[in-house]
């Protein structure tokens, strides 16, 4: 991930990403670049996730029989690359981040 990290007075820290640099999803069969949560849970729904609707503010995912859940802005312009990363780390060798 690229950008800067910000420290703040009061001990918190936090990366600011470059926004120079944009990421996007990559759904490796396909080689399609993720461009809405529709596409995204289609996708999801077919290996087997869940919507999950415990969050009116999120929308949220659950891989049944385990403890995984994937969280998400509600607003897709909200979607950012650590979003994105989760997604690869839950879902190994179906998604990729690149950037554009």
């Amino acid at each position: 991930m690229s950008g800067v990290w910000v420290f703040k007075q009061n001990g918190v820290i936090r990366l600011v990403e470059n926004p120079s640099t944009s990421k996007v999803l990559v759904h490796l069969p396909t080689n399609q670049k993720i461009k809405s949560y529709s596409q995204l849970e289609r996708i999801l729904t077919a290996l087997g996730w869940e919507r999950y609707y415990d969050d009116a503010d999120l929308l949220q995912f659950h891989k049944r029989n385990s403890i995984d859940l994937i969280s998400l802005p509600n607003d897709f312009s909200k979607f950012k690359s650590t979003h994105m990363y989760d997604i690869v780390v839950k879902v190994p060798d179906t998604f990729h981040v690149r950037d554009t």
